[in-house]
């Protein structure tokens, strides 16, 4: 456990220092999520039946989520990245727990997320949206914001660990854009078909954002929702577990003996 924590620490400084190296793609990846916010907060938004200020109220929680969401693309392009670069293979021949690497990869995209939700939560505040719930509801809310980052980043470093190439990382990466639009993220789900709600409540990103909606005070848990929605701390904390529990042996097991 020691070695685990030393190792696990240089490489949280080494993806750091990497992240500081790139500012371009840091201020892209910071940026993104505020255009979105803007894009759907004043022109989306006008389109549907809320208030735009309701809307608006309704809408940063998700966005919140969809940037941890996000994760999975980041972790998966990072992991592919080096994997396919041979720095990974360099890494497998120093005396390092063979978990450190990938744990270094998944707490330097969470301390990264950690202050890059910062200027998204300010440009929120600046549209309307208000905390309206007590400070440890926030609190709770937040910590599961960084839950479900930490879970995505581990799926997306499996992924990158699997994957054929850095361009099929990519693709696939671009890919899991979809899943935020598969979710209560950016509408609520009453109105949609029923298999397509039955779809939405079941994506993880929905019981999440069900959950830091009601914890800061922005909107009520739905009636007659899915389990996972209708229970959304629960649902969250659950399929973040469920992810880490599933993607954390099995990415450590792929870095440390990739197949030939």
């Amino acid at each position: 456990m020691t070695a685990l924590v030393h190792d696990g620490a240089a490489m949280t400084g080494r993806h750091l220092q990497r992240t500081r190296r790139a500012p371009a793609l840091l201020v892209l990846t910071q940026t993104m999520p505020i255009v979105f916010l803007l894009f759907f907060g004043y022109v989306l938004g006008s389109a549907l039946a809320m208030p735009g200020d309701a809307y608006r109220a309704y809408l940063v929680p998700g966005m919140l989520v969809a940037t941890a969401a996000n994760g999975v693309m980041t972790g998966m392009f990072t992991a592919a990245q080096d994997s396919h670069r041979g720095v990974m293979d360099r890494f497998r021949t120093l005396p390092m727990s063979r978990a450190a690497v990938p744990l270094g990869q998944a707490v330097a995209d969470l301390v990264t997320t950690a202050a890059g939700l910062v200027p998204l939560i300010l440009v929120g505040l600046a549209m309307g949206w208000r905390i309206e719930g007590g400070p440890l509801e926030a609190v709770g809310a937040f910590g599961l914001l960084l839950l479900l980052r930490f879970a995505a980043t581990w799926a997306g470093i499996l992924l990158g660990l699997a994957s054929r190439s850095e361009e099929a990382a990519g693709q696939l990466g671009s890919a899991t854009f979809m899943l935020p639009l598969l979710s209560n993220a950016y509408i609520p789900t009453e109105g949609m078909p029923g298999w397509l709600r039955t779809v939405a409540e079941w994506n993880p990103i929905s019981a999440v954002t069900t959950a830091v909606r009601d914890l800061f005070g922005n909107a009520p848990v739905p009636a007659d929702a899915a389990w996972p929605v209708a229970h959304p701390v629960a649902g969250a904390v659950g399929w973040s577990l469920v992810l880490l529990a599933v993607c954390v042996p099995l990415a450590v097991r792929r870095y440390a003996a990739p197949d030939r």
